[in-house]
């Protein structure tokens, strides 16, 4: 018997490379829509979050489509989330661009900042240091690059100690200082780089994700 097909939402919310991950995601294997629809986002298996440009910008699109509480309440029912880009960096607490402060959807403590580098933007390909229980990395060999564009970055998670919280995967990587590259919390996952532009590499990422959501 066929396995289904997962189905995907690429939220569009006037942010992203949404073309670019939804054709990414079929090569993937997964069923796409690109839509900012309530019903069907919320129906979907599984919610990408896309973003490109700057974190204020993002966020004000985002709460037009009302995407935080998409994301809230998808979370809140535990069904699967994938931020990219600036779609993961909206995903925590707060922004920091030129002085100017803007509330993110807050599904992370800690901020995004400018990185410290001498060269910005950090665009090209780079490696990423993944811990060896990632499910995004799985088969992913530890030399494979990935396709960055940004300029801001989240440095930490400080997440609180407690006995009962399943502390989150992170995976570093470094342009002038260390960075967060992709975060894995349950249904909530993220990345700073782009998989959709990240060849086969990011090709298996996407799969990893896909086989999440069943």
């Amino acid at each position: 018997m066929t396995t289904p097909r997962a189905r995907v939402v690429v939220l569009d919310y006037g942010s992203g490379n949404l073309r670019s991950a939804e054709r990414a995601l079929a090569r993937a294997g997964a069923d796409v829509a690109v839509t900012a629809d309530w019903d069907t986002a919320m129906a979907a298996d599984g919610l990408v979050v896309p973003g490109v440009g700057a974190f204020a910008a993002c966020m004000a699109g985002l709460l037009a489509v009302r995407g935080e509480q998409m994301i809230d309440q998808r979370l809140a029912g535990s069904r699967p989330v994938l931020g990219i880009c600036v779609g993961m960096q909206i995903l925590f607490a707060e922004g920091i661009e030129h002085g100017v402060h803007t509330q993110g959807c807050g599904q992370w403590p800690g901020r995004v900042e400018r990185l410290t580098a001498p060269v910005l933007p950090h665009m090209g390909w780079n490696t990423v240091l993944a811990p060896p229980e990632s499910v995004l990395f799985a088969g992913i060999g530890a030399g494979e690059r990935f396709y960055f564009v940004h300029s801001y970055a989240a440095t930490a998670l400080p997440l609180p100690a407690a006995p009962y919280m399943t502390v989150p995967l992170i995976t570093r990587a470094t342009h002038g200082e260390a960075f967060l590259a992709a975060v894995e919390n349950g249904p909530l996952m993220a990345t700073q780089f782009h998989p959709e532009k990240s060849g086969d590499a990011g090709t298996v990422l996407l799969k990893n994700w896909l086989g999440t959501l069943r």
